[in-house]
């Protein structure tokens, strides 16, 4: 049975399904239908972590100009440039197993694609969550879903998992940021061109 999370609640992952080995982190939304002259496109990404909360270099970033991460440990399925389709919009696969010992978190996060040039933000999308879901079982495991009023943002770290010995559990973050993927490209120790 799927565990529904708020924000801030944290969960054991590993600890509690000893034989969860590779999961796919599903993320969805709907957009709020408006006459801006612009579709919307949301792009899930994933940051790998060291201990001091910052991205080693750029392979450690992974979206949807860089689909794989370091042994294929996390792996983005693709862009999905319209959205609206039901279900998960992108999904992204990680396989701990093969996750790199100096990588302490992945930070799970969804930006808009040129959001200030279209005028758009997070206080137009609606719906929003992530769900864990056991790759080898098909089974979910855990959603959280964003219930936040979300105004001018235009990045949102939507969760995070991250070692805690050598189990990795699960933290429901929805906080928001203003300036996009730059912002958090910025956050996370990396430089933008």
């Amino acid at each position: 049975m799927s565990i529904n999370l708020s924000k801030g609640q944290k969960i054991d992952l590993t600890k509690g399904n000893p034989g969860l080995k590779k999961v796919m982190v599903g993320l969805g939304w709907d957009t709020n239908k408006y006459s801006g002259g612009y579709d919307f496109d949301l792009d899930a990404s994933a940051f790998l972590l060291g201990s001091n909360d910052k991205a080693q270099n750029d392979k450690d970033f992974i979206f949807y100009n860089n689909l794989e991460g370091p042994n294929q440990c996390v792996v983005h399925t693709g862009d999905d440039l319209t959205g609206g389709s039901g279900g998960d919009d992108e999904q992204i696969l990680i396989e701990f197993s093969k996750i790199p010992n100096h990588i302490e978190k992945i930070a799970i996060t969804v930006t808009i694609h040129d959001a200030e040039q279209r005028a758009q933000n997070f206080g137009q999308v609606s719906n929003a969550f992530v769900r864990l879901v056991d790759e080898e079982t098909g089974k979910e495991i855990l959603r959280y879903d964003l219930a936040e009023e979300f105004s001018i943002e235009t990045a949102l770290v939507f969760c995070e998992l991250y070692k805690s010995g050598n189990d990795w559990k699960f933290s429901a973050v929805g906080s928001g940021f203003f300036g996009g993927l730059a912002a958090l490209c910025k956050n996370y120790g990396l430089q933008v061109g």
